[in-house]
């Protein structure tokens, strides 16, 4: 016999682990095979007292049983299993989204700003709790390789509520007419079950036309500005992460073997050509067509694209790009709004009014008003830090690595982050090294506190160590959100002075790095790789160490 094992909504998820165990001992004995889905099983046996609203039951025979029973005779338990179990009927309780009894049809995108941690994560956190209740779920990520797990247009006209996490700007034309719900990727991955009880409270029937609503503003952890700089740095990072490593790939066949074509071919050349002549001169742009894209949809794209381009010739960096950005979003914006067509002319606005104006009015004031400022207050900045000391770079790389380590992948260290990256625009690389440095502590910090102090953690927290520790190593900071969740005030004590050693190290040592992302996969073009990991070592043995003194022992699972 095949058996499936599940629980009621409200049976813990430590009982229900430990329960499963038993279960599963005796089912070794009793030569019962345990199958991963209901799909496949002859009976699915629930633990708890009440049966869970969930559509692959349906068809399927059932056995309920409390916790009790199972714990004090498991063999007992799957002997009933096998000769009473009944058909499952759908729980009269379960109500869906429109008031019908029935079970309830979820659709979801998540999407944050690299494409990597949060959107993911997000996207288990909603599946996890859409099938703990019992409902049919399906979710789109929209990562840096694009949409994934796409959903079909026969599951929108099935779905009852649209779920949408995203940090930036997503298309959502094909949910037009369907009740939706949205907010940040941080709050669906933290606060699930608090999201989707406002979801079904607040949600409104999506009328296909701007992806930016009222109710993203006033649900998301990061609003406005925010976002609109999120997106932009989003479509920036493929840029800077391939140029950056070009170039580090061109250094190593020596700093200046670029500028003689004789040296391997001309290799070296054709490389730095493609990573700062093409890649590294295009990210600033981009960054600015997307803060306008965020802010004025297409028609901004090609206005903040040009405005940014100017940013970068004029040596404005990524200060010129930010003005440029906002600037071209606000002023096609306006113009949309300004601009009255009758309608038969209205086509002619996004493809040639607004950009033409748009570009006009943007291009002067970067060329006459904004650039030669920002510019200089650029070539200021950029100086000051290659020259500074070793007592300002201790200090600035303690502030850049508290800052990575405050929220994991919230604003604070978004904002961090931002910056780091936009000095690689300027030829500034240090602040990159330090905050990828410190951005790597939590999690890698959280599996040595898992170790040292182990008696303190549970089984499914030490398990969540080791997954921490993997994540810590690609520069992925959310692998200790789990950590967060359960004991805020500690961790991110613990995190801040982990990485803010880690940058003072990393910065103080005059390390450079050119790429964005990738944690230990892009060491080897550090500047100096022994000192980084001795620098992230170090951040992180404070953080584990700090962690495992400070944090109480863990109940029994």
């Amino acid at each position: 016999m095949k058996l499936f094992l599940t629980q009621s909504p409200h049976v813990g998820k430590a009982k229900a682990y430990l329960l499963c165990e038993v279960l599963r001992t005796a089912a070794q004995k009793a030569n019962v095979s345990l199958v991963e889905n209901a799909v496949e099983a002859d009976v699915v046996l629930v633990v708890g007292s009440q049966l869970p609203n969930n559509a692959a039951l349906i068809g399927k025979k059932v056995w309920l049983v409390n916790e009790d029973t199972v714990m004090n005779a498991p063999e007992a338990t799957l002997e009933n299993a096998q000769t009473q179990a009944v058909d499952y009927v759908v729980p009269e309780s379960a109500v869906s989204f429109g008031g019908v009894s029935n079970v309830k049809n979820i659709v979801a995108v998540t999407a944050c700003p690299t494409g990597v941690a949060h959107t993911f994560m997000s996207a288990e956190a909603i599946e996890a709790y859409a099938k703990k209740q019992g409902w049919n779920v399906k979710v789109e990520t929209r990562g840096q390789v694009g949409a994934g797990n796409e959903i079909t247009p026969e599951e929108v006209a099935a779905a009852d509520l649209v779920f949408v996490a995203a940090d930036i700007d997503v298309p959502l034309d094909k949910f037009k007419g369907k009740p939706m719900y949205r907010t940040s990727t941080g709050l669906a991955l933290k606060k699930t079950a608090q999201e989707f009880d406002k979801a079904f409270k607040e949600a409104k029937v999506f009328d296909g036309g701007s992806t930016k609503a009222a109710n993203v503003e006033e649900n998301s952890e990061k609003k406005g500005i925010y976002k609109h700089l999120m997106t932009g740095v989003s479509h920036m990072l493929p840029l800077v992460v391939a140029g950056g490593l070009l170039i580090a790939i061109s250094f190593m066949f020596g700093i200046e073997a670029f500028k003689d074509e004789t040296i391997f071919h001309g290799l070296p050349k054709a490389l730095m050509d493609i990573g700062g002549g093409a890649a590294f001169h295009l990210m600033i742009a981009v960054f600015a067509g997307y803060v306008a894209f965020s802010i004025a949809d297409r028609p901004g794209l090609a206005v903040g694209l040009i405005g940014g381009m100017l940013a970068t010739t004029a040596g404005a960096g990524v200060l010129g790009g930010i003005v440029a950005g906002f600037l071209a979003g606000y002023v096609v914006k306006g113009l949309n709004a300004a601009i009255k067509l009758p309608a038969s002319l209205i086509s002619l606005k996004p493809i040639l009014i607004l950009p033409l104006l748009g570009s006009l009015i943007v291009g002067l004031a970067m060329i006459y008003v904004i650039n030669p400022p920002v510019s200089q207050v650029m070539n200021t900045l950029s100086e000051w830090l290659k020259s500074m000391g070793e007592v300002n770079a201790l200090v600035l790389g303690t502030l850049i690595g508290a800052m990575m380590c405050i929220d994991m992948g919230g604003p604070v260290n978004k904002a961090a982050y931002t910056f780091s990256v936009g000095m690689i625009a300027s030829q500034v690389y240090t602040p990159m090294a330090a905050a990828m440095a410190a951005g790597m502590v939590p999690p890698i910090g959280m599996a040595i506190a898992t170790w040292i102090a182990r008696n303190k953690f549970t089984t499914n927290q030490r398990d969540a160590g080791k997954a921490s520790f993997v994540l810590g190593l690609c520069f992925i900071s959310e692998g200790a959100l789990p950590f967060v969740a359960a004991d805020p005030i500690r961790v991110i004590i613990s995190s801040v002075i982990g990485g803010a050693t880690a940058g003072a190290i990393s910065m103080a040592s005059d390390i450079t790095l050119q790429a964005p992302h990738g944690g230990l996969f892009v060491i080897p073009f550090v500047s100096e790789p022994i000192r980084y990991l001795a620098a992230i070592a170090a951040g992180a043995l404070v953080t584990g160490v700090i962690y495992a003194v400070i944090k109480p022992k863990s109940a029994t699972e």
